[in-house]
């Protein structure tokens, strides 16, 4: 796995081990950042169920100001600090190795995007979209990494369902405020 562009373009990330995290394939990853390409610059991102941070990263490495990285487990977080520290990014992120209903419930701030990759068929995004709706700025995106049959919800606070891309079994639903859509 590697960042694809910017300026850390290149660059070899480390990857959890285990049947629990699943990397987003590099040809879902390159589409989703054509997707968001002008909406990166100068954001500031969450990365929730970051496994290795690869999406976080790779906005920081295409100009994000600040990334926030949220997982669970302990493997992921120590990954995700390595790869911020390989890429030169861990001065303008956070990694925080908790429960997401728990970083959520704080106070944490606003975004400008939101990745949510959680492990496939476990409700925990389905959970998670309402609970991230409510951090992000009116003109934000929430992007959504799931299997192409789990049904998401068409609302979530202000955000409504939008456009969804398939890739094989995979797809990538977004999620934008009802008064920007």
């Amino acid at each position: 796995m590697r960042v694809i562009t910017g300026s850390a373009r290149g660059k070899r990330l480390s990857v959890c081990t285990g049947r629990e995290v699943r990397p987003t394939p590099d040809r879902v990853k390159e589409a989703l950042f054509s997707i968001i390409q002008f909406q990166i610059e100068g954001r500031r991102v969450l990365d929730l169920f970051a496994g290795s941070g690869q999406l976080g990263i790779e906005a920081l490495s295409r100009g994000a100001r600040e990334a926030v990285f949220v997982d669970a487990g302990s493997q992921p977080a120590a990954i995700v600090t390595q790869n911020l520290e390989s890429t030169g990014f861990l001065d303008r992120a956070k990694v925080w190795h908790m429960e997401f209903t728990s970083y959520l419930a704080g106070n944490c701030g606003t975004f400008d995007l939101a990745f949510l990759d959680p492990p496939y068929r476990t409700g925990l995004l389905q959970r998670a979209i309402p609970l991230v709706a409510r951090h992000m700025n009116q003109g934000g995106t929430i992007i959504c990494e799931n299997p192409v049959d789990e049904p998401l919800p068409e609302f979530a606070e202000e955000f409504v369902r939008g456009r969804s891309y398939r890739y094989g079994k995979i797809a990538l639903t977004l999620y934008k405020h009802k008064d920007v859509t």
